[in-house]
């Protein structure tokens, strides 16, 4: 055996910037399409090459009868030699086998390689390799996936920190691999799709418009409406600005798709739109998710998690439902908006990070801030350019629209062709009040697409709420609203302090003979 070097010492910096460029090549292979898997698997190889000063790297896959190890991807230095796809076969039986058996190859000179491995000392020999680091990887249906990096004509000692970054890495790459494999019928589908753009006739003056939302500049967001004009409008201002953003609008109106228009037309649209519900964990988790956490800083945290925020570093950041972010959240939201500074969890150390934020709420924030559950300071510095997005029942006229771009997106998922609605449908759809705003409507066009066989699509509209009415100015539909609102806030918590009941001035009885009397329930 070769006698071992000392391992290099590498700053926390190294490993910071290693990190970062990890975590840019995990966002780069979300929703990937499957032709751009394989180019931005070398890519990555080219960027972990560089970043490490290693000299080749490479994925490989092993053959059903597991006997070879096929090189599907790599990229070395100019003048590096590259394995032809079967250059491991199964003559290499103690590399195979110690792969096939889930243990990490590490060998920092050919000389580390035990005297039975006859094959694979050839094999160093005639190409060149002196120090080999591979890892086996799980892949979905197949025996394994390796992933490996190499130096020629000099030594290099693996440090223990970089083999479970590599892995990793390696597993996102055999988990793009496993979706493109899975992807390539559904694309093919979707681009015969983007073809039957504007196929179907007109019958009547409700016949469908060449309406594509994929290819639409602002973002997919359908509408003639001057209501949705103007939003379009505030987005187009605000996009290449880089201020933060708030989005105000009741629920199903549309805010995610406006948020992505904004990062659509901005600088950092080559980057991800990273995206975070504040609503969707608890406060421990949403911490975790959104700033990250270092291993040990609680029970169960067994490895280090890079947060969202890191993830969006020279990026942007969707915070949907930002009135449910816990106060002692807020406060770390703040000081990361005012000096683009965090610390993980179970960390002293700041890291800094260049982050657009886009929020959004269906909250009253000024009412929040006024009950001392929203931070004043915060509200005002989320406040920045604020975007209310109209209800639906605001711009009727724009109802035809959406329900044919609903109707084209549906049917061809379902294989069934729809040419006209009759016009007392689609009088009653522009009529009906859209409680649940956009996503409601394409809930209904989906049943309707369903239970139609074609090709005149007839729709049912949803059954009326006890209590309530498509009259947006009555009592009823007020104090509906109103109780919801203040349900919304206290996490549909009726009884004791804090509860709705008390908010209300009402007895808890009391308010739950109103809720059945107007239809509320959760």
């Amino acid at each position: 055996m070769a006698s071992q070097d000392p391992p290099v010492e590498r700053s926390p910096a190294h490993w910071l910037s290693f990190e970062r460029l990890l975590a840019e090549i995990s966002a780069r292979f979300v929703n990937l399409s499957p032709t751009q898997v394989d180019p931005a698997i070398v890519q990555s190889l080219r960027q972990v090459v560089e970043a490490l000063g290693v000299d080749r790297s490479s994925v490989g896959e092993f053959s059903e009868d597991r006997r070879a190890l096929i090189t599907t991807h790599q990229w070395a230095r100019d003048g590096g030699p590259r394995d032809t796809e079967r250059d491991v076969t199964e003559a290499a039986t103690w590399y195979t086998k110690t792969l096939l058996a889930g243990t990490t190859i590490s060998i920092t000179h050919p000389a580390d390689l035990p005297e039975h491995a006859v094959y694979e000392r050839a094999y160093c020999a005639a190409t060149g390799i002196h120090a080999h680091l591979a890892i086996p990887l799980p892949m979905a249906g197949r025996p394994l996936a390796v992933l490996g990096v190499a130096c020629f004509e000099r030594r290099r000692v693996w440090e223990a920190e970089l083999i479970p970054r590599l892995r990793l890495l390696g597993e996102v790459f055999a988990n793009a691999v496993d979706r493109r494999n899975q992807a390539t019928s559904v694309e093919r589908a979707l681009d015969e799709v983007r073809q039957l753009k504007g196929r179907l006739e007109t019958e009547n003056r409700y016949l469908r418009r060449d309406i594509d939302a994929s290819e639409r500049p602002r973002g997919g967001i359908v509408g003639e409406s001057p209501a949705i004009k103007r939003v379009l409008a505030q987005a187009a201002q605000v996009a290449d600005t880089g201020a933060t953003v708030l989005l105000l609008g009741e629920r199903g109106t549309g805010k995610e798709l406006v948020a992505r228009t904004i990062h659509g037309a901005s600088s950092r649209r080559e980057r991800l739109l990273v995206q975070a519900n504040c609503v969707a964990l608890p406060a421990t988790l949403l911490e975790t998710e959104l700033f990250g956490r270092e291993r040990g800083a609680y029970t169960g945290a067994l490895a280090r998690q890079m947060g969202r925020f890191e993830v969006a570093d020279g990026s942007a950041i969707f915070l949907d439902e930002i009135g449910a972010l816990p106060l002692e959240l807020q406060a770390k939201l703040l000081h990361l908006l005012e000096r683009g500074e965090l610390e993980r969890q179970g960390s002293s150390r700041t890291i800094r990070v260049d982050v657009r934020v886009i929020a959004a709420t269906n909250h009253d924030l000024v009412a929040m801030v006024e009950q001392g559950t929203f931070r004043e300071d915060l509200y005002h510095r989320l406040n920045v350019f604020s975007i209310t997005v109209p209800p639906l029942r605001t711009r009727h006229g724009d109802v035809p629209l959406l329900v044919w771009a609903f109707v084209r997106e549906l049917a061809q998922t379902q294989g069934k062709t729809f040419e006209q609605i009759p016009k007392p449908t689609m009088d009653a759809l522009q009529r009906y009040a859209w409680p649940g705003n956009v996503r409601e409507l394409r809930n209904v066009i989906e049943r309707a697409v369903i239970l139609n066989p074609g090709p005149t699509l007839h729709v049912d509209l949803p059954a009326p709420t006890a209590g309530a009415t498509t009259t947006d100015g009555s009592l009823n539909t007020a104090s509906r609203r109103h109780i919801t609102k203040v349900l919304d806030d206290v996490s549909w918590r009726i009884r004791g302090r804090g509860g709705a009941a008390e908010r209300l001035g009402l007895k808890p009885s009391t308010l739950e003979s109103r809720m059945r009397k107007l239809g509320i329930k959760r």
